[in-house]
């Protein structure tokens, strides 16, 4: 099994790129986030690789690094999530920004995919949400509450706050940092106004 690949830039197609090997060309599938990263054609390039056997073909799959591979493992354990797929959704997002879509449940972010419609988001994020935080910067509070209000388990306070935020045009996930953030300072108990208007100030910030 091949698990990296360090030669010179072939050609380019599509969606893969020709690296070749000391004479030896492979064929390699990548996102469009990692051949817009590589270099020029005739230049020297390192990419991390998932080889793929099938009865009827054998293909190789690239990636900038071993972190954006590892994302691509996790995304084809998702039911209904095929290579395809996999690396529409690594074309759309950074492997870090993957992470935080997933731990925040913001599917708005995931499903600008192509080929990634609402439904395919949703298990993504349910399949997924115990792995993202292991590769993630946010905060694991913050991902609860934000999977509690996915849920309806926050206080009504908290849900009402967020919503009030968002119906003025902030994402979801936005909302929901700024309100968490608040809640942390108010304690409990703080009542929707005393929320929103602290957690203005955090947005404002």
């Amino acid at each position: 099994m091949i698990g990296k690949l360090k030669g010179t830039i072939d050609s380019y197609g599509p969606d893969w790129v020709i690296v070749d090997v000391h004479g030896v060309g492979y064929v390699v599938h990548c996102s469009s986030r990692t051949l817009q990263a590589l270099p020029a054609a005739g230049e020297a390039a390192v990419l991390s690789i998932e080889t793929m056997v099938r009865e009827d073909m054998i293909r190789l799959y690239g990636f900038a690094n071993d972190l954006e591979r590892e994302w691509f493992r996790l995304l084809l354990a998702v039911q209904g999530v095929g290579a395809k797929v996999a690396l529409s959704v690594l074309s759309a997002l950074k492997a870090s920004d993957l992470a935080s879509a997933i731990a925040m449940r913001d599917k708005a972010a995931i499903a600008r995919a192509n080929g990634v419609g609402p439904k395919v988001a949703e298990r993504i994020i349910t399949e997924l949400k115990d792995k993202a935080p292991g590769f993630t910067d946010v905060d694991p509070a913050l991902a609860r509450l934000a999977g509690d209000v996915d849920d309806n388990k926050a206080p009504a306070p908290v849900r009402d706050a967020i919503s009030a935020l968002t119906n003025l045009g902030y994402g979801q996930p936005q909302a929901a940092a700024a309100i968490a953030a608040a809640a942390g300072k108010a304690g409990e108990g703080a009542n929707t106004q005393t929320l929103i208007r602290m957690g203005l100030k955090e947005l404002s910030a």
